[in-house]
Protein backbone atom coordinates (compact mmCIF):
# COMPACT_ATOMS: atom_id res chain seq x y z
CA UNK A 1 0.00 0.00 0.00
CA UNK A 2 2.52 2.42 0.71
CA UNK A 3 4.46 1.47 -2.27
CA UNK A 4 1.25 2.60 -4.39
CA UNK A 5 0.57 6.24 -2.14
CA UNK A 6 4.72 6.46 -3.02
CA UNK A 7 3.71 6.32 -6.83
CA UNK A 8 0.84 8.19 -6.69
CA UNK A 9 3.16 11.10 -5.09
CA UNK A 10 5.41 10.90 -8.14
CA UNK A 11 2.84 10.78 -10.69
CA UNK A 12 1.98 13.91 -9.11
CA UNK A 13 5.17 15.50 -8.55
CA UNK A 14 6.22 15.10 -11.87
CA UNK A 15 2.50 16.67 -13.62
CA UNK A 16 3.43 19.67 -11.56
CA UNK A 17 6.62 19.93 -12.78
CA UNK A 18 5.57 19.43 -16.25
CA UNK A 19 2.86 22.27 -15.49
CA UNK A 20 5.33 24.92 -14.28
CA UNK A 21 7.44 24.34 -17.94
CA UNK A 22 4.14 24.65 -20.12
CA UNK A 23 3.66 28.01 -17.53
CA UNK A 24 7.28 29.28 -18.77
CA UNK A 25 5.97 30.28 -22.21
CA UNK A 26 2.52 31.64 -21.69
CA UNK A 27 1.51 34.31 -19.19
CA UNK A 28 -2.00 34.45 -17.73
CA UNK A 29 -1.43 37.54 -15.68
CA UNK A 30 0.16 41.11 -16.40
CA UNK A 31 1.41 44.07 -14.89
CA UNK A 32 3.24 47.38 -14.94
CA UNK A 33 6.18 48.47 -12.44
CA UNK A 34 4.48 50.13 -9.41
CA UNK A 35 0.99 48.40 -10.04
CA UNK A 36 -0.90 46.73 -7.33
CA UNK A 37 -2.73 43.49 -8.38
CA UNK A 38 -4.63 40.99 -6.67
CA UNK A 39 -4.14 37.04 -7.87
CA UNK A 40 -7.35 35.49 -8.53
CA UNK A 41 -7.86 32.92 -5.92
CA UNK A 42 -10.34 31.98 -3.82
CA UNK A 43 -11.00 29.70 -1.72
CA UNK A 44 -14.79 30.44 0.36
CA UNK A 45 -14.35 27.73 2.62
CA UNK A 46 -11.06 28.67 4.19
CA UNK A 47 -10.54 29.10 7.92
CA UNK A 48 -7.95 29.62 10.62
CA UNK A 49 -7.33 25.34 10.49
CA UNK A 50 -6.80 25.10 7.13
CA UNK A 51 -3.21 25.41 6.01
CA UNK A 52 -2.07 27.93 3.58
CA UNK A 53 1.21 28.48 1.35
CA UNK A 54 1.81 30.80 -0.93
CA UNK A 55 4.87 30.34 -3.67
CA UNK A 56 6.82 32.69 -5.90
CA UNK A 57 9.17 30.97 -8.10
CA UNK A 58 9.72 27.58 -6.19
CA UNK A 59 10.38 30.26 -2.64
CA UNK A 60 7.74 30.21 0.17
CA UNK A 61 6.65 34.07 0.68
CA UNK A 62 3.94 33.09 2.85
CA UNK A 63 3.16 30.22 5.26
CA UNK A 64 -0.37 30.07 7.59
CA UNK A 65 -1.18 26.80 9.72
CA UNK A 66 -3.11 28.16 12.91
CA UNK A 67 -0.62 31.07 12.95
CA UNK A 68 1.75 33.30 10.12
CA UNK A 69 5.38 32.02 9.69
CA UNK A 70 5.91 33.62 6.58
CA UNK A 71 4.53 36.71 4.69
CA UNK A 72 2.25 39.80 6.84
CA UNK A 73 -1.37 38.81 7.20
CA UNK A 74 -2.24 41.65 5.41
CA UNK A 75 -1.16 40.38 2.02
CA UNK A 76 -3.77 37.80 2.06
CA UNK A 77 -7.66 38.11 1.73
CA UNK A 78 -10.44 36.41 3.36
CA UNK A 79 -10.91 33.95 1.10
CA UNK A 80 -7.06 33.15 0.62
CA UNK A 81 -5.65 35.21 -2.41
CA UNK A 82 -2.60 36.80 -2.61
CA UNK A 83 -2.04 41.03 -2.58
CA UNK A 84 1.06 42.16 -4.49
CA UNK A 85 1.41 45.35 -3.89
CA UNK A 86 3.96 48.00 -6.04
CA UNK A 87 4.71 45.36 -8.32
CA UNK A 88 8.73 45.22 -9.37
CA UNK A 89 10.06 43.39 -12.20
CA UNK A 90 11.37 41.32 -9.96
CA UNK A 91 7.58 40.07 -8.98
CA UNK A 92 6.83 38.52 -12.37
CA UNK A 93 7.27 34.74 -12.10
CA UNK A 94 5.07 31.59 -11.44
CA UNK A 95 2.77 31.70 -8.50
CA UNK A 96 1.20 28.41 -6.63
CA UNK A 97 -1.09 28.14 -3.73
CA UNK A 98 -2.28 25.37 -1.74
CA UNK A 99 -4.72 25.21 0.89
CA UNK A 100 -4.69 21.38 2.98
CA UNK A 101 -7.23 20.31 5.80
CA UNK A 102 -6.06 19.90 9.18
CA UNK A 103 -5.81 16.38 8.52
CA UNK A 104 -3.18 17.24 5.51
CA UNK A 105 -4.94 16.10 2.16
CA UNK A 106 -5.30 18.86 -0.34
CA UNK A 107 -8.21 21.33 -0.68
CA UNK A 108 -7.64 23.60 -3.46
CA UNK A 109 -4.22 24.50 -5.62
CA UNK A 110 -3.56 26.72 -8.10
CA UNK A 111 -0.86 28.01 -10.41
CA UNK A 112 -0.16 31.03 -12.63
CA UNK A 113 2.61 32.97 -14.06
CA UNK A 114 2.93 36.99 -13.74
CA UNK A 115 4.84 39.15 -16.32
CA UNK A 116 5.83 42.66 -15.80
CA UNK A 117 5.72 44.61 -18.71
CA UNK A 118 6.99 48.69 -19.25
CA UNK A 119 4.01 51.13 -20.25
CA UNK A 120 4.37 51.41 -24.09
CA UNK A 121 5.39 55.28 -25.04
CA UNK A 122 3.78 57.65 -27.64
CA UNK A 123 4.64 56.63 -31.08
CA UNK A 124 6.10 59.22 -33.29
CA UNK A 125 4.83 59.17 -37.17
CA UNK A 126 6.94 59.63 -40.30
CA UNK A 127 6.60 58.97 -43.62
CA UNK A 128 8.50 58.68 -46.86
CA UNK A 129 7.18 59.05 -50.84
CA UNK A 130 8.48 56.24 -53.10
CA UNK A 131 7.83 57.32 -56.61
CA UNK A 132 9.41 53.87 -58.06
CA UNK A 133 7.05 52.28 -56.46
CA UNK A 134 4.25 54.75 -56.83
CA UNK A 135 3.33 54.54 -52.48
CA UNK A 136 3.88 56.33 -49.34
CA UNK A 137 5.81 54.59 -46.36
CA UNK A 138 4.43 55.53 -42.99
CA UNK A 139 6.83 53.99 -39.98
CA UNK A 140 5.20 54.00 -36.56
CA UNK A 141 8.32 54.67 -34.25
CA UNK A 142 8.72 53.66 -30.52
CA UNK A 143 11.25 52.75 -28.13
CA UNK A 144 11.33 48.81 -28.64
CA UNK A 145 8.83 47.50 -30.69
CA UNK A 146 9.40 44.08 -29.51
CA UNK A 147 5.99 42.44 -28.16
CA UNK A 148 3.94 45.30 -29.13
CA UNK A 149 1.12 45.21 -31.35
CA UNK A 150 0.39 47.61 -34.14
CA UNK A 151 -2.83 49.17 -35.59
CA UNK A 152 -3.57 52.12 -37.97
CA UNK A 153 -6.11 54.54 -38.72
CA UNK A 154 -6.68 55.91 -42.38
CA UNK A 155 -9.04 58.71 -41.33
CA UNK A 156 -11.56 57.61 -38.60
CA UNK A 157 -11.07 54.35 -40.63
CA UNK A 158 -8.95 51.42 -38.82
CA UNK A 159 -7.23 49.30 -41.07
CA UNK A 160 -7.55 45.84 -39.67
CA UNK A 161 -5.49 43.62 -42.22
CA UNK A 162 -2.72 46.35 -41.50
CA UNK A 163 -0.45 45.24 -38.02
CA UNK A 164 2.88 45.86 -39.13
CA UNK A 165 5.12 48.47 -38.03
CA UNK A 166 5.59 49.85 -41.59
CA UNK A 167 2.42 50.86 -43.61
CA UNK A 168 2.75 51.36 -47.51
CA UNK A 169 -0.36 52.90 -49.03
CA UNK A 170 -0.52 53.75 -52.93
CA UNK A 171 -0.28 57.41 -53.83
CA UNK A 172 -3.29 56.90 -55.40
CA UNK A 173 -5.10 56.43 -52.32
CA UNK A 174 -3.77 60.07 -51.04
CA UNK A 175 -5.89 62.47 -53.18
CA UNK A 176 -7.29 65.22 -51.25
CA UNK A 177 -6.40 65.55 -47.53
CA UNK A 178 -6.18 62.33 -45.83
CA UNK A 179 -5.10 61.59 -42.06
CA UNK A 180 -2.91 58.48 -40.68
CA UNK A 181 -2.08 57.41 -36.95
CA UNK A 182 -1.04 53.95 -35.42
CA UNK A 183 -1.69 53.16 -32.29
CA UNK A 184 0.73 50.74 -30.28
CA UNK A 185 -0.27 48.36 -27.57
CA UNK A 186 0.64 45.87 -25.07
CA UNK A 187 -1.10 43.47 -22.98
CA UNK A 188 -1.18 46.68 -20.15
CA UNK A 189 -0.94 49.70 -22.01
CA UNK A 190 -2.02 51.70 -25.18
CA UNK A 191 -0.63 54.42 -26.87
CA UNK A 192 -1.32 57.04 -30.13
CA UNK A 193 0.55 59.13 -32.16
CA UNK A 194 -0.16 62.42 -33.75
CA UNK A 195 -1.99 62.70 -36.74
CA UNK A 196 0.09 63.49 -39.87
CA UNK A 197 -1.18 64.31 -43.86
CA UNK A 198 1.30 62.87 -46.22
CA UNK A 199 1.67 65.35 -49.15
CA UNK A 200 3.90 63.70 -51.82
CA UNK A 201 4.98 66.39 -54.67
CA UNK A 202 4.10 65.38 -58.33
CA UNK A 203 5.43 62.79 -60.48
CA UNK A 204 8.07 65.05 -62.60
CA UNK A 205 9.53 66.63 -59.61
CA UNK A 206 12.02 64.09 -58.79
CA UNK A 207 14.70 63.95 -56.07
CA UNK A 208 18.52 63.52 -57.02
CA UNK A 209 18.43 60.23 -55.00
CA UNK A 210 15.20 59.42 -56.84
CA UNK A 211 16.53 59.89 -60.20
CA UNK A 212 19.96 57.54 -59.17
CA UNK A 213 18.05 54.78 -58.19
CA UNK A 214 15.97 54.83 -61.07
CA UNK A 215 19.32 54.40 -63.25
CA UNK A 216 20.06 52.01 -60.94
CA UNK A 217 17.56 49.87 -61.36
CA UNK A 218 17.13 47.50 -64.48
CA UNK A 219 16.18 50.85 -67.02
CA UNK A 220 19.01 52.59 -66.30
CA UNK A 221 21.16 51.29 -69.11
CA UNK A 222 18.58 51.58 -71.51
CA UNK A 223 17.92 55.59 -70.64
CA UNK A 224 21.75 56.27 -70.71
CA UNK A 225 21.57 54.50 -74.22
CA UNK A 226 19.11 57.05 -75.33
CA UNK A 227 20.96 59.63 -74.27
CA UNK A 228 24.24 58.89 -75.70
CA UNK A 229 22.35 58.34 -79.11
CA UNK A 230 20.58 61.65 -79.27
CA UNK A 231 24.00 63.60 -77.94
CA UNK A 232 25.51 62.03 -81.55
CA UNK A 233 22.84 63.02 -83.56
CA UNK A 234 22.67 66.17 -82.06
CA UNK A 235 26.41 66.99 -82.51
CA UNK A 236 26.19 65.74 -86.26
CA UNK A 237 23.43 67.93 -86.91
CA UNK A 238 25.50 70.91 -85.48
CA UNK A 239 28.65 70.16 -87.35
CA UNK A 240 26.68 70.13 -90.52
CA UNK A 241 24.97 73.38 -89.29
CA UNK A 242 28.29 75.33 -88.92
CA UNK A 243 29.81 74.67 -92.84
CA UNK A 244 30.44 77.93 -94.00
CA UNK A 245 28.37 78.92 -97.21
CA UNK A 246 31.86 79.84 -98.77
CA UNK A 247 33.05 76.32 -97.84
CA UNK A 248 30.02 75.30 -99.81
CA UNK A 249 30.69 77.35 -103.30
CA UNK A 250 34.19 75.90 -103.13
CA UNK A 251 32.88 72.27 -102.60
CA UNK A 252 30.79 73.33 -105.82
CA UNK A 253 33.68 74.84 -108.05
CA UNK A 254 35.65 71.98 -107.44
CA UNK A 255 32.96 69.41 -108.29
CA UNK A 256 31.87 71.50 -111.32
CA UNK A 257 35.50 71.94 -112.65
CA UNK A 258 36.15 67.89 -112.00
CA UNK A 259 33.06 67.56 -114.27
CA UNK A 260 34.37 69.99 -116.90
CA UNK A 261 37.74 67.65 -116.94
CA UNK A 262 36.16 64.75 -117.43
CA UNK A 263 33.30 65.94 -120.70
CA UNK A 264 35.82 67.57 -122.67
CA UNK A 265 37.56 64.92 -125.41
CA UNK A 266 41.20 65.50 -126.24
CA UNK A 267 39.64 66.12 -130.19
CA UNK A 268 37.66 69.28 -129.15
CA UNK A 269 40.87 70.36 -126.77
CA UNK A 270 42.85 70.37 -130.62
CA UNK A 271 40.40 72.32 -131.96
CA UNK A 272 40.85 75.39 -129.64
CA UNK A 273 44.15 76.73 -129.51
CA UNK A 274 45.87 77.70 -125.97
CA UNK A 275 45.20 81.59 -125.48
CA UNK A 276 48.95 83.09 -125.94
CA UNK A 277 48.86 86.35 -123.43
CA UNK A 278 50.10 89.42 -125.29
CA UNK A 279 52.89 90.70 -123.39
CA UNK A 280 52.81 94.32 -122.71
CA UNK A 281 53.91 96.80 -124.97
CA UNK A 282 57.29 97.73 -125.67
CA UNK A 283 59.74 99.92 -127.90
CA UNK A 284 59.56 98.12 -131.35
CA UNK A 285 62.88 96.78 -132.83
CA UNK A 286 64.03 97.71 -136.12
CA UNK A 287 62.76 95.09 -139.12
CA UNK A 288 66.26 94.09 -139.07
CA UNK A 289 66.00 92.64 -135.65
CA UNK A 290 62.82 91.50 -135.93
CA UNK A 291 63.76 89.37 -138.98
CA UNK A 292 66.77 87.96 -136.92
CA UNK A 293 64.53 86.46 -134.06
CA UNK A 294 61.71 84.82 -136.32
CA UNK A 295 63.27 81.62 -136.66
CA UNK A 296 63.39 81.27 -133.15
CA UNK A 297 59.62 81.05 -133.04
CA UNK A 298 59.34 78.50 -135.94
CA UNK A 299 61.64 76.41 -134.14
CA UNK A 300 58.97 75.25 -131.43
CA UNK A 301 57.13 72.28 -132.07
CA UNK A 302 53.02 72.33 -132.15
CA UNK A 303 53.01 70.18 -129.38
CA UNK A 304 55.12 72.28 -126.56
CA UNK A 305 53.14 75.40 -125.43
CA UNK A 306 53.82 78.92 -127.22
CA UNK A 307 56.84 80.80 -125.65
CA UNK A 308 56.87 84.31 -125.15
CA UNK A 309 60.16 85.65 -125.63
CA UNK A 310 60.26 89.03 -124.25
CA UNK A 311 61.82 91.83 -126.40
CA UNK A 312 64.90 93.45 -125.62
CA UNK A 313 64.54 96.88 -124.24
CA UNK A 314 67.96 98.01 -126.29
CA UNK A 315 68.09 97.62 -130.28
CA UNK A 316 70.94 95.30 -131.56
CA UNK A 317 73.23 96.83 -133.91
CA UNK A 318 72.99 96.59 -137.15
CA UNK A 319 75.47 94.03 -139.15
CA UNK A 320 78.09 95.42 -141.03
CA UNK A 321 77.68 95.40 -144.72
CA UNK A 322 79.90 92.83 -146.73
CA UNK A 323 81.83 94.10 -149.25
CA UNK A 324 80.37 93.17 -152.95
CA UNK A 325 83.07 91.51 -155.32
CA UNK A 326 82.67 90.68 -159.03
CA UNK A 327 82.13 88.04 -160.88
CA UNK A 328 85.04 85.63 -161.36
CA UNK A 329 84.16 85.36 -165.05
CA UNK A 330 83.59 88.73 -165.48
CA UNK A 331 87.19 89.77 -164.66
CA UNK A 332 88.40 87.35 -166.70
CA UNK A 333 86.72 88.34 -169.50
Amino acid sequence: MAYFKGMFGAAVLLGFINLLMAKEDTCDLYATPGQSLTLPFAYERLTNSHILEWVHNNKTIFYRKGKVSSGKPEDITSNGSLVLKKIELSSQGIYQVHVLHPSGTSAKTWTGRLCVLDKVSKPQLSYTCDFSSMAVNLNCHVTKPEGLVFSWMLDKETLKSETKQILSISLIHLKGERSFTCDVANKVSKASSDKVRPTCPPLLSFKRQTVMAVLAGGGGLILFLLFVIVGLCCLLRRNKSQTSPRDKGELRMLSLQKQETHSVSPEHENNHPTEVVTPPLKPQPSPRTYYHNVPQLEVQTENSPPQVHEVPDRPQPSPVPKPRTRNFQQVNT
